[in-house]
């Protein structure tokens, strides 16, 4: 349930010496030994994770062994964590796993809509060429639940119901990941039509931290963990797209991090073992934008804030992201500085840890 006090200022935008816009949120940042390290807002606050869920919607795939039956590479593996921004690239490698898992483009159930990626979709533009849905940001999440529905010889002309063999396995992990009961997790329908989840954000961030770290977790899925968690690092603009904020994150931390938001203003973010200092255990950060951050400037503004007050970005590295924020100048038409868009929330201490 929202109540008044679940969102709190996070963002601001100053004109002058006014403050003109503030943007409200929450966020949670858990280890993976279940304890808050820090929150703002209520972290209890329930939303629906999106497209942050979908490393954990690949996970049964790899736990069955998936990623052998159907000789997936690391690329592969990462796109269907994927919103991916249909380059030719993510439209080629999408391609190759159909055909290996006897499927098609024309199998998905995601939709359609033009290429994310601005050149590629200024060039199918020039050469008359309209998307397709493998152009569509979730077509490698949706090959890979047909990759899952294949491995359980169940139709896949459903894949996607609520009470298919595939659906019911993916929230059986989704609520193992994040310690929350299947039928306390809010089921809703995304824009790719697939299922969707709502839970609190501070068991959102769990379920990060021990995809990132997952001491305790059985072996088989530990080792599912490790391979989705290592995909992604490795081949961040499978994830996202050139110049794309996950994208960008991921190749700048270098494997110390895994990044992946979701629609609304939802941002889910994990710290692998080590990230933060000398044995520090996995951390899983996750952020709600109350108003659902249409222009996509806030989410990355918060993130690296909180990242930078961890410690768990160095000097360099923050430099090297400085176009996403954590504060930017403010510019009008004519390229004049006429303020300043900054996080604006607070702890007492000058660390979360």
């Amino acid at each position: 349930m929202i109540t008044p006090s679940s969102y709190l200022p996070l963002f601001e935008l100053i004109r002058g010496e006014v403050v003109e816009s503030v943007h409200f949120g929450a966020f949670a940042v858990v280890n993976s030994h279940g304890n808050t390290l820090a929150s703002y807002g209520d972290p209890n606050t329930t939303s629906f994770l999106r497209s942050s869920a979908k490393p954990f919607q690949a996970l049964p795939l790899i736990e069955a062994g998936g990623h052998i039956r159907w000789q997936l590479s690391q690329q592969e593996i990462a796109i269907m964590c994927a919103s991916h921004a249909g380059t030719d690239q993510h439209f080629q490698v999408l391609t190759a796993i159909q055909a290996r898992i006897q499927a098609t483009q024309d199998d998905l159930l995601c939709g359609i809509h033009p290429a994310a990626d601005t050149p590629t979709r200024e060039a199918m533009i020039a050469r008359g060429e309209e998307p397709t849905p493998n152009r569509h940001n979730c077509s490698g999440k949706h090959t890979g639940m047909i990759a899952q529905a294949r491995m359980a010889d169940a139709p896949i002309e459903n894949y996607i119901d609520f009470e298919h063999p595939i659906q019911i396995s993916i929230l059986k992990t989704f609520g193992e990941m994040c310690q929350v009961d299947p039928q306390d997790i809010a089921l809703g329908i995304d824009g790719c039509s697939a299922p969707v989840f709502a839970i609190p954000l501070h068991k959102a961030a769990y379920g990060y931290a021990r995809l990132c770290d997952p001491w305790e977790l059985p072996t088989q899925r530990a080792k599912a963990c490790r391979i989705v968690t290592t995909a992604m690092m490795a081949h961040p603009t499978m994830v996202s797209g050139p110049g794309q904020w996950d994208t960008r994150l991921m190749e700048v931390a270098k494997g110390k991090i895994v990044s992946k938001g979701g629609a609304e203003g939802y941002q889910s973010m994990g710290i692998m073992p080590n990230g933060l200092y000398p044995g520090s255990p996995g951390v899983g950060i996750t952020i709600k934008i109350s108003d659902g951050d249409a222009r996509g400037r806030v989410r990355p503004a918060v993130a690296l804030e909180i990242l930078r007050r961890l410690g768990a970005l160095d000097p360099a590295e923050l430099e090297a992201l400085a176009e996403f924020g954590p504060q930017f100048p403010v510019k009008n038409w004519r390229k004049i500085t006429v303020g300043e868009a900054r996080p604006c929330f607070s702890w007492e201490g000058e660390s979360l840890i």
